[in-house]
């Protein structure tokens, strides 16, 4: 018996350059990542218009565009759908669709067309064990550089948690100011991971206290203090 042969799904990885294209999109012509210097993105792919899940995301999306404008982020959206498609999809949802206290939803962030595939499959959106015709609830966060900084692929069944995204931005964006990382389940006014130390004296400095308000559970692992107010203050725009 012949065996069918499986498309192999190329992924870009993280610190990769995010894949450039040139788009057309309910808000014009897109060159990415290149229009977006100096800002962070969350380009995300969808399954296709007039799906409720997909629905139920650009809503929210787009009622929390400008709490993600204030962290210097823009949204790109994208499905294998054509213009026309979009914009009618668009037009139904400002002007059909109340869900959640969600009333009167006008988009205006860019949403891609790619019938080709061509941009889906660069960023690995389209996975076989799921669909041949249809991108996966794909997450990509792009910083100012135009690097890859976080990946999520949800399947088609399940829309995205959007409190997540949002953290996410905020860790990835406080990580680059403080120069620190952010334990499990971090949010803003927790206390953050300071860098391991680099030597046995640091290491013998921190456990015994010489180090301010760090506190260590062990050599490796210590924290310390970031109030909120001094994280959104030099985070947000």
């Amino acid at each position: 018996m012949e065996e069918t042969k499986q498309e192999v799904v190329s992924l870009p990885r993280l610190g990769d350059d995010a894949p450039r294209f040139t788009a057309e999109t309910t808000q014009g012509v897109i060159n990415f990542p290149d229009d977006y210097k100096g800002q962070w993105v969350i380009l995300f792919s969808h399954p296709a218009d007039f799906t409720p899940v997909c629905t139920s995301e650009f809503m929210t999306f787009a009622s929390m565009q400008d709490e993600f404008k204030e962290l210097n982020t823009e949204l790109v959206g994208l499905s294998v759908d054509g213009l026309y498609s979009h914009i009618a999809w668009l037009r139904t949802i400002k002007e059909k669709i109340e869900y959640k206290g969600m009333k009167d939803i006008e988009v205006n962030f860019p949403l891609i067309e790619d019938i080709t595939m061509e941009v889906s499959k660069k960023y690995g959106m389209i996975q076989p064990g799921e669909s041949n015709t249809k991108a996966v609830r794909a997450v990509f966060i792009v910083d100012p550089a135009g690097k890859i900084r976080t990946m999520i692929y949800y399947p088609l069944s399940m829309g995205r948690n959007f409190d997540e995204l949002k953290r996410a931005i905020i860790a990835l964006q406080t990580a680059d100011a403080f120069s620190v990382a952010t334990p499990a389940d971090w949010r803003p006014g927790d206390d953050v991971i300071v860098p391991t130390a680099g030597s046995c004296g640091t290491a013998k400095d921190r456990m015994e206290g010489k180090e301010g308000e760090m506190k260590c559970y062990d050599w490796f692992f210590c924290t310390k203090p970031l109030a909120k107010e001094e994280v959104f203050q030099k985070i947000r725009k």
